[in-house]
C-alpha cells in the first residue's frame, strides 16, 4: 500500500513542481525585462504619407480631386437612364435639376472616397413633408432600375417628415444625428466618407458598406454601416456590384427643382 500510494502521488507532484517553477521562471524574465525607457521606441517614420494640398477655402477641391462639377458645364456627367449627355440646367455657375430629363450620374465609376457636394432649396418654397426640394445622392448606382444607396436630400428646415426620410438621412435606414438644416434659399453643404461593400466572387457578401456624412460641417452619420441598399418599400438587401456611379436625383414631387454646385471627390484606397 505504501508504495502504491506514492505512485500515485509522485505524478501530481511533480507536475505541481513543474508549474511552480515554471511560474517562478516568468517573474524573473518579467523582472528581467528593462522597461522601454527611449521614445524613439514607438516613433514610425515609413510610409511617409503623401502631401496634399488643400482648396484655398473652405469647401474648395483639394489638389488630388476630380472636380465633377465647376459650374461651367455637365461633360463629366451622363443621364442615368439611357447614358446620354446630361441635360440639367447650367446657369449662373450652378445646376438646377430638370424633373423632365430625369436622374444624372458621373461617367466615371468609384469604389471608395470622399465627396463634396453643395445644394440649395429655392426660397420661399412651399409643401412639406417629402414634397418640399426632395432630391438625392446615391452614393453607388449601377444600372437604370438600381436603389443603390442615398443619402437623402430635402428641405428640412421647419418641415415634419419620417426622421429616417429627412435631409442627410441614410434614406430609409439611418436618421441624422441632428438636424443641421440651414433656410431655404441658403446653400448646403455635404461631405460624405463613403466605403464600398465587398463581395465573393459568388456574389456573397463579404463586408457591409460604411458612410460617414457632414451636414453643413455638423457630423450627422458616423461611420453608418448600411442594412443593404435604401430602398423605398421593403427590407433593404445588399446585391453583388464592382465600381459603380454617383448620382443625382431628379424626384417627381412637384415642389420647384434644387440646385447644386462645388462637386468633387477624392478616390481612396
Amino acid at each position: 500500500m505504501k508504495n502504491r500510494n506514492a505512485r500515485l502521488f509522485t505524478a501530481p507532484a511533480a507536475m505541481v513542481f513543474a508549474f511552480a517553477l515554471a511560474g517562478h521562471s516568468f517573474a524573473q524574465a518579467q523582472a528581467a525585462a528593462p522597461a522601454p525607457t527611449d521614445p524613439k521606441a514607438t516613433e514610425q517614420w515609413e510610409p511617409v504619407p503623401k502631401i496634399v494640398a488643400p482648396g484655398a477655402t473652405d469647401g474648395a477641391a483639394p489638389a488630388d480631386a476630380i472636380v465633377l462639377f465647376d459650374g461651367k458645364n455637365l461633360d463629366l456627367w451622363e443621364t442615368a437612364k439611357d447614358a446620354s449627355p446630361a441635360r440639367w440646367k447650367v446657369h449662373d455657375g450652378v445646376v438646377t435639376v430638370d424633373k423632365t430629363t430625369g436622374n444624372i450620374q458621373t461617367k466615371q465609376r468609384f469604389k471608395n472616397y470622399q465627396l463634396h457636394l453643395e445644394w440649395q432649396v429655392p426660397q420661399g418654397i412651399t409643401g412639406e413633408g417629402q414634397a418640399r426640394g426632395n432630391s438625392g445622392v446615391f452614393l453607388a448606382s449601377t444600372g437604370p432600375g438600381d436603389e443603390g444607396y442615398e443619402i437623402q436630400i430635402l428641405d428640412s428646415y421647419d418641415n415634419k417628415t419620417y426622421v429616417n426620410g429627412q435631409a442627410a438621412s441614410v434614406y430609409k435606414q439611418a436618421p441624422p444625428l441632428a438636424n443641421a438644416m440651414r433656410a431655404p434659399g441658403q446653400w448646403q453643404s455635404y461631405d460624405i466618407v463613403w466605403t464600398a461593400p465587398t463581395f465573393a466572387a459568388d456574389g456573397a457578401l463579404k463586408s457591409p458598406a460604411y458612410v460617414t456624412v457632414l451636414h453643413n460641417g455638423v457630423l450627422v452619420q458616423d461611420h453608418y454601416e448600411l442594412k443593404g441598399e435604401t430602398v423605398y418599400i421593403g427590407k433593404p438587401k445588399y446585391k453583388a456590384y464592382g465600381d459603380a456611379a454617383i448620382k443625382l436625383q431628379a424626384h417627381g414631387d412637384p415642389s420647384p427643382p434644387i440646385s447644386f454646385r462645388n462637386i468633387w471627390v477624392r478616390k481612396l484606397n
